[in-house]
């Protein structure tokens, strides 16, 4: 093996091996008891950093939960009818979900919902409500008698603006929600 017992001394824990030579083992099963310790701790070692590596390749971390639309069948009948009411706000056209901005320069959602009555739009950036300020506005139109469209925009784009943004449509009957990541490039002219 390639392993003196001065060297296995050094690996395995003193304690251990006066333990194990009480017993009067010999030394070569010492020497393998030893050896399997080891290696024990470095298929352990190597497995904790592979598990680690997949984690840390992401650009922007997000602690909030991305917004898919609401589909499917649910246990709850009453849920059931109150996610798949016909009146209930639906989300019928929304931006790419994946959205890469350049610093300085404009960006810009859409969200287009229909539902009876018409839907209310409410939009968030990484879960907290959003409100028009001097570089952020929201417009509104009412497309006749069910439908709104909303538009987010930012002019200009800093830093501060990537992250996670979502436009939520709701009505009495149901809510629907649609998620856009963004995330900045710098342009060199």
């Amino acid at each position: 093996m390639g392993l003196g017992g001065a060297s296995v001394k050094c690996i395995v824990d003193k304690r251990i091996l006066r333990l194990v030579e009480s017993v009067f083992l010999p030394e070569r099963t010492i020497m393998r008891i030893a050896l399997s310790i080891v290696l024990l701790l470095v298929i352990g070692f190597i497995g904790d950093i592979e598990s680690r590596r997949g984690r840390t390749r992401s650009r922007t971390k997000s602690k909030f939960q991305i917004g898919l639309p609401i589909t499917g069948k649910y246990r709850d009948p009453e849920s059931d009818k109150y996610y798949n009411n016909n009146n209930g706000a639906k989300i019928a056209l929304a931006s790419h979900f994946d959205y890469e901005y350049v610093l300085g320069h404009k960006i810009a959602f859409i969200c287009v919902a229909r539902g009876n009555p018409r839907p209310h739009i409410t939009w968030f950036k990484d879960g907290s409500e959003i409100f028009t300020h001097l570089y952020l506005h929201i417009h509104e139109w009412q497309i006749g008698n069910d439908t709104i469209k909303s538009k987010l925009e930012i002019d200009p784009a800093t830093q501060m603006d990537a992250g996670l943004y979502e436009c939520t449509a709701d009505n009495m009957y149901s809510i629907d929600r649609r998620s856009f990541k963004t995330d900045f490039s710098i342009a060199f002219d």
